[in-house]
């Protein structure tokens, strides 16, 4: 009876998926596809935006729902999903800490506007990337640089300059003068281009800078993470401008000020211990005492694992930390060296 409810409630889960699938892909138009991609174009971006849906809404679990429905549509890849996926752990921080530090008020903003309503002290606090704090040129104070997990890949994305591959182009000093660029960071190019001793004209670009290359445009800078949109447009990376990563920002004044300053330092720890244990378990087990040191040699842990006695005198406990990617290989193994009684046990925070 069990297993019926088990995978009758399995069924009807993937059930609504699917229909929720269909519903959007029917209802979605060129609107929600256009916010879909600057929501979640860059890692920094779909961090926020997971973050922030998270904290307005107050469920990771209804966000997580969401993305499943955009992808199962074709309204976003897995590979966008994932930073929006990181966004949302970090969100479920935040809606905890809303009341704990009285947080009064917060918004759901695109990354090139955070930096300046922070530096303007309309907020305390912002998620933004490093290439926008550059391009506004705010005077913002950096709390934390927010890694993914070794999982993503680093977490930095980067700002490149990018031409057609049939230009004969192999590096920028090749790029002629008064060339035609179309970006969204308008500043980082113009700054860049003059350090290196060449007058472009720059053009603005509100989105799909990459596919005004070579009709439009000659040249774009732009943001990217493996470099896959701009292959497929036929686009090839001949410099890279500027790594940018997630930051948490504050306005100056709010971080000068000795209390908002410990309230900003304590969420920190919160927002970075949810990020480190991205990715970890915790594992328990029990082990005769003749088996304990082959348990010990086979068994991955942060600094050490912990052994204490049980009152059964024959028998050791342990407890520690593992990635969860090894688990389904690493308790076979436990289990066939003399362990027992293995728990794995979900992690919300790691605080280093």
């Amino acid at each position: 009876m069990t297993l019926l409810a088990l995978f009758g409630g399995l069924a009807l889960l993937l059930y609504g998926m699917q229909l929720i699938g269909e519903g959007l892909q029917r209802a979605a138009g060129g609107h929600l596809r256009h916010l879909l991609t600057s929501m979640t174009r860059s890692r920094p971006a779909a961090v926020a935006s997971g973050a922030l849906v998270t904290a307005i809404i107050q469920s990771s679990s209804a966000t997580t729902l969401m993305l499943i429905g955009f992808v199962s549509a074709g309204l976003l890849s897995f590979r966008q999903s994932l930073g929006v996926i990181l966004g949302a752990d970090i969100g479920t921080t935040f809606t905890v800490q809303l009341l704990a530090f009285n947080i009064q008020e917060f918004s759901l903003l695109r990354p090139q506007e955070i930096p300046r309503y922070v530096e303007d002290g309309f907020f305390d606090l912002g998620l933004t990337g490093l290439d926008w704090v550059l391009e506004t040129k705010a005077t913002v104070a950096t709390v934390a640089e927010l890694p993914y997990s070794k999982a993503y890949v680093g977490g930095r994305v980067r700002i490149v300059v990018a031409v057609s591959e049939a230009s004969g182009i192999n590096e920028p000093h090749q790029i002629k003068p008064d060339s035609r660029i179309s970006t969204e960071y308008v500043e980082l190019t113009r700054r860049y281009f003059e350090e290196i001793g060449i007058p472009v004209k720059i053009f603005l670009s509100y989105g799909a800078t990459e596919a005004k290359v070579p009709t439009i445009v000659d040249a774009v800078v732009e943001v990217t993470d493996t470099g896959s949109t701009l292959r497929r447009h036929g686009l090839k990376v001949i410099h890279t401008i500027l790594e940018s990563p997630t930051l948490l920002i504050a306005n100056p004044a709010a971080y000068a000020d000795p209390a908002k300053r410990q309230a900003i330092e304590e969420l920190k720890i919160l927002i970075m211990g949810a990020i480190n244990a991205r990715g970890k378990v915790l594992m328990k087990l029990n082990v005769p005492g003749q088996y304990l040191q082959a348990v010990l040699d086979a068994l991955p842990s942060m600094r050490a694992p912990t052994v204490s006695k049980l009152a059964d005198q024959t028998f050791y406990a342990l407890e520690t930390v593992v990635e969860r990617k090894i688990v389904n290989v690493l308790i076979p193994r436990l289990k066939a060296i003399g362990a027992s009684d293995i728990l794995e046990l979900p992690i919300t925070k790691i605080v280093e």
